[in-house]
């Protein structure tokens, strides 16, 4: 086989897998259940944030916390202060990638 073939969790239990992690990009699947999520932190790369299920609640910077649903890709850019969370009862489901891959910017 020429392709390599990945599978994502699946289920209602807390996710945080990095599907792929190479020299192009890191692509990491997320699942969160109410009042999850991930700590406050900064972008250490470009990301690309789909919301797959549920409504992501995400405050960037300094900004106030907006609430986007499924079907939503945000574009964040590098070194964005991120407030990543669940605030509602519905499993939310997000799909991130990262590029170019984290270890680009912490080589410079």
């Amino acid at each position: 086989m020429i392709e390599e073939v990945l599978k994502l969790s699946y289920g209602p239990e807390r996710t945080v897998e990095k599907v792929v992690q190479d020299d192009n990009l890191d692509y990491i699947h997320m699942i969160f259940n109410k009042d999850e999520g991930l700590p406050i932190h900064f972008s250490n790369s470009n990301v690309y944030m789909t919301v797959l299920q549920g409504r992501l609640s995400i405050g960037l910077d300094d900004q106030d916390s907006h609430q986007y649903p499924a079907g939503t890709l945000l574009k964040i850019p590098y070194h964005t202060k991120m407030n990543v969370q669940n605030l509602h009862e519905e499993t939310l489901e997000l799909i991130v990638i990262k590029a170019p891959a984290p270890k680009h910017y912490n080589a410079g």
